[in-house]
């Protein structure tokens, strides 16, 4: 099989989806590798490392018409719409939920969707989806922090504290990987923390790993706006695997946050889980709604596109290569993981999550 691998067009996109090795172990299986001239730099991987493990560097241009399956860090841009041909297979972060014109893209253009974000497997995790997390959990303590200062619009509120002035407050909504890992982070900064979810067993086991300035609260509409005066930051951490994620904050609710006080929105991704939440840049990371500054980032680890690379390349790897290996739909139908992750086929939704989120029809990928 050919396997392209462009250069991410995303605005502020630093990742590549594979690395030097990848391309080694597809050579070793005996499929051939494109790879776009610049794509690894941002992660600082040159051209000639592709070259020294058996790549063929090209344009944009040329791989998207020689290549059958594409892999990808982010969803296919707009400019990259017209590159893509019928038939061809994209493994990649989709984000259906949130984007109903890349889902009429694909369908129009007939190709395989493969989404990181979907592929489940047969314990129910997300195995593609977690490193991303991790680094989206971890980093939005760290950028939460620095937009708490005054210069950037905050409270001006330091999250350790000091003796004698209390630590921040921060309120994850969403006990899973994201948040998770923000709260450990948060934690190791002083903070005072509280995690909120549904899910009780959840919650029992967090209150056995997190140290004792993290608290868990089951999540109900009442908590929440208990805790929306309390907190200096919030994080918004929800996930519902392929769908929309809820809206768990209002705009009215908004406002009983302090003057100053910082949302960072992980969900913004599906959509976010705040209603005032927009998608953001790291370029232009932040807007203030009811006084409160929101960053809404759509591709947080793409700031730090080396750690995140590598994380993100040790997990999908084996799954790339099962695909270019078996073929995309007897991969499908012999890996339930993949199938789990095929979201649109032959100009079809084939993920009923996604079919649901944008209000379209779903049709199964194969008749059991």
């Amino acid at each position: 099989m050919i396997v392209g691998v462009p250069r991410e067009t995303l605005l502020d996109e630093y990742r590549v989806a594979l690395l030097p090795v990848g391309v080694e172990e597809f050579g070793r299986a005996g499929h051939k590798v494109l790879v776009e001239a610049g794509a690894g730099l941002g992660s600082g991987i040159s051209d000639h490392e592709y070259l020294a493990a058996g790549a063929e560097l090209t344009t944009a241009d040329k791989l998207f018409a020689q290549s059958e399956l594409v892999i990808k860090v982010k969803e296919p841009q707009p400019d990259e719409w017209k590159l893509i041909r019928p038939g061809q297979a994209i493994f990649t972060y989709f984000h259906f939920a949130a984007n109903q014109p890349l889902v009429e893209a694909m369908i129009e253009q007939r190709v395989t969707c493969i989404a990181y974000e979907t592929l489940a497997d047969d314990k129910g995790r997300l195995p593609l989806l977690t490193p991303m997390s991790e680094v989206a959990g971890r980093m939005s303590i760290q950028e939460g922090a620095k937009y708490l200062e005054r210069p950037q619009m905050g409270r001006g509120i330091l999250l350790a504290g000091v003796p004698g002035v209390a630590p921040a407050h921060i309120t994850i909504l969403g006990g899973g990987v994201v948040g998770a890992n923000a709260a450990k982070i948060a934690a190791g900064f002083q903070a005072d923390v509280t995690i909120l979810d549904i899910d009780m067993d959840r919650l029992r086991y967090l209150d056995d790993i997190m140290p004792p300035n993290v608290n868990m609260l089951y999540s109900d509409r009442q908590v929440i706006r208990e805790q929306l005066p309390l907190a200096d930051l919030v994080i918004g951490a929800v996930l519902i695997p392929g769908a929309k994620a809820p809206c768990l904050v209002s705009r009215q609710e908004l406002k009983l946050m302090k003057p100053g006080s910082v949302i960072i929105d992980v969900a913004i991704d599906q959509g976010g889980c705040i209603e005032t939440s927009r998608p953001t840049s790291h370029s232009d990371p932040t807007f203030i709604e009811e006084e409160v500054l929101h960053y809404c980032v759509t591709n947080m680890p793409g700031a730090v596109g080396r750690t995140s690379t590598f994380a993100l390349c040790n997990v999908t790897l084996p799954w790339a290569i099962e695909l270019a290996n078996r073929g995309i739909l007897p991969a499908a139908r012999e890996l339930n993981p993949i199938r789990t992750a095929i979201n649109v086929h032959d100009g079809r939704i084939v993920n009923q999550a996604v079919a649901d989120s944008i209000e379209m029809s779903y049709n199964p990928l194969f008749e059991d």
